[in-house]
């Protein structure tokens, strides 16, 4: 079975390969975006992870034909009630632009003591079928938001964030480690049996 993966992140490609290598599913070929017609992408303007995941995943399954997953993630704040959110990568103003989006949130936070600085990471990710079936899941890793950046590894808010238990930043973790225990591989473990019942049912 073609999976189309809304997205041309060779990184989320390779996340999504090994969790379906590990759960010894064969069956499924994953197809980026760059591997299909090129398509008019939807404008991301739902309210939540669940609502953006779910228009891209709606978007691809319709252009092209094929089951199609696709996620939506960010950083959550409790003491900015759970902003930046769907805002996360347009945080400052300017999409994509981690370090001003960094730097933003910091000094949001700068006067915020330790003991309120609790953070997620969150990913929504969506699987929807030609037919229409939609199947979500949710994954949160949290920790704390750092007063600092550290860390060269990992991209986003990763300097700024660190995760439950552990004494480095996320940036500081190898691919490795991020994958083992990242929102992303949370929410895409729960899809597993899905993708499985797809590619059994093709």
């Amino acid at each position: 079975m073609k999976l189309l993966v809304a997205s041309n992140n060779s990184k989320k490609l390779q996340e999504l390969e090994k969790i379906l290598a590990d759960a010894g599913i064969d069956s499924v070929q994953l197809v980026p975006l760059r591997d299909v017609d090129p398509y008019e992408e939807p404008v991301e303007d739902g309210r939540t992870f669940a609502d953006n995941a779910l228009i891209k995943a709606h978007a691809g399954a319709r252009e092209t034909g094929l089951a199609c997953i696709a996620d939506d993630s960010g950083i959550a704040v409790e003491e900015l009630n759970g902003m930046p959110g769907v805002l996360s990568a347009r945080w400052s103003g300017e999409h994509g632009n981690d370090e001003a989006n960094n730097q933003l949130l910091l000094a949001q936070m700068a006067h915020v003591p330790e003991e309120r600085r609790q953070a997620a990471f969150v990913s929504v990710c969506a699987v929807v079928t030609p037919a229409g079936q939609e199947h979500v899941a949710e994954g949160r890793w949290p920790g704390r938001l750092l007063t600092s950046p550290r860390g060269e590894a990992g991209f986003g808010y990763d300097p700024l964030f660190q995760p439950e238990g552990d004494s480095r930043s996320a940036a500081e973790l190898s691919p490795e480690e991020k994958n083992a225990a990242s929102h992303r591989g949370r929410a895409l473990a729960q899809l597993v049996p899905v993708i499985e019942k797809l590619a059994a049912a093709h």
